[in-house]
């Protein structure tokens, strides 16, 4: 833990974004058991929580084209504050939800924070490098999807039994107040978030972002790394069906004492455990030279589909947690890894428009799988089942990417330095000195 550890105590800017990410993060599986518990209890219907997990995606696909040009044209720290501050406001609409014919506000508010969200991650995602040394990129990476991981465990645990003991409107409220404590620890950063300079903006086109998106696309097309590496999580989109086959098993196969918040919330948590393990077991086993990376994302999803198939036969809810959290150890080696060497890849004017489009395409797999998932449970199909047809999935994007690889142009170098604003280094170095 040496890496991560002096990482968070010598870089204040990371250790400001770490802090406020854990907070918000924490409320989200708060929120997200007690939203599915409430679905389920006035519907009954896994279509309705099906459309929940497509309307907890769906938007990001939507909203991000205009949010990526944003995140490369304004400031990105005001950007990530205003996204909290409107996530934390909205939060609070599902205190109105109490009735069956009350659920499409719980829809309309869900809709509208991940919209906030679609401006939020990218923003985030592109901060990182410029607050990082290159040596850094790696750890603060892994450690922010194992705190993820860790919140979704924790979070989802507790949120399950939260929900259970005091109800749903106390997991909301958590929510809404994370976000607000997450704002106040954005704003304490001291970074240069200011844009690089750009030419006047002249023209409909300009204005309206088309021309910066057009660039945005050239660029992709251009640069085959890039365009192989933002598929990566496109594929790992497949587990979309999967959020929504534990929500099921929670609530059918293996339910707690009889509560559907408790037996999702086990699930859930040792799927946030598993992908808390898999990026800093791997970093400390394999380095970080990019080569290395690229070789482990093949496997990881032979690993994701290995583990769900074995999941559609689990005899217990202890061996199915088990298969859940190693499926999920191979689930963060793709997200981080990825993550990771598009950040070495794409220069900083371009950070916000890639994280945006690569964000939108694995909302757009992921409600593909969620609404399928869900139509097929609906319509007969056992839990069981689903899991061994999904799992098989993931073999198919493993392949492909065994096959890009075989063409990939091997550097075996170390992680380049990613480019960074001067007052960015500074500020690194004020760490270091501190």
């Amino acid at each position: 833990m040496s890496p991560y550890l002096s990482l968070l105590r010598r870089n204040r800017n990371f250790r400001l974004l770490y802090v406020g990410q854990t907070i918000s993060q924490l409320g989200d599986w708060f929120n997200a058991v007690a939203v599915y518990a409430l679905l389920l209890d006035l519907t009954g219907s896994a279509t309705a929580v099906a459309w929940m997990l497509i309307v907890q995606m769906l938007p990001i696909a939507l909203v991000g084209p205009l949010a990526g040009v944003l995140v490369d044209r304004l400031n990105r720290r005001r950007i990530m504050m205003a996204a909290d501050v409107v996530r934390g406001c909205l939060i609070l609409g599902l205190l109105l939800v109490r009735r069956a014919d009350q659920i499409w506000i719980a829809y309309v508010v869900t809709a509208l924070t991940v919209s906030a969200q679609a401006f939020f991650e990218p923003a985030r995602t592109a901060t990182i490098p410029n607050v990082t040394s290159s040596e850094e990129l790696l750890p603060a990476n892994a450690l922010a999807s194992a705190t993820w991981s860790a919140m979704l465990a924790i979070g989802a645990s507790v949120g399950g039994l939260v929900t259970a003991v005091f109800g749903r409107n106390v997991a909301f409220v958590i929510n809404a107040a994370s976000f607000f404590v997450s704002c106040l620890f954005i704003a304490a950063t001291r970074y240069d978030a200011t844009p690089a300079p750009r030419p006047p903006v002249r023209g409909f086109a300009a204005m309206t972002g088309i021309s910066d998106l057009i660039d945005g696309v050239r660029y992709i097309r251009a640069s085959s790394h890039v365009a192989a590496l933002m598929f990566v999580k496109a594929g790992w989109g497949l587990a979309g069906g999967i959020l929504l086959l534990l929500t099921i098993f929670g609530q059918r196969v293996f339910p707690v004492g009889g509560s559907t918040a408790a037996g999702i919330g086990v699930l859930y948590g040792a799927r946030g455990i598993g992908a808390a393990l898999g990026p800093i077991l791997l970093r400390w086993i394999l380095g970080q030279k990019p080569a290395t990376l690229r070789r482990a994302i093949g496997p990881a999803y032979f690993m994701i589909g290995a583990f769900y198939i074995a999941l559609s036969a689990a005899p217990a809810l202890s061996v199915a947690a088990a298969c859940v959290l190693l499926a999920h150890f191979g689930g963060s080696i793709l997200w981080v890894f990825s993550t990771v060497l598009l950040q070495m890849e794409v220069p900083d004017q371009f950070r916000g428009r890639v994280f945006a489009a690569e964000l939108a395409l694995v909302t757009l797999t992921s409600s593909l799988s969620s609404y399928l998932t869900g139509h097929s449970l609906d319509r007969g199909a056992s839990p069981r089942a689903v899991s061994l047809w999904l799992g098989a999935l993931f073999f198919v994007p493993g392949v492909l990417w065994m096959l890009i690889l075989s063409r990939w142009k091997e550097s075996g170098g170390p992680l380049a330095r990613p480019n960074q604003t001067t007052s960015a280094e500074e500020e690194l170095l004020e760490g270091h000195m501190g």
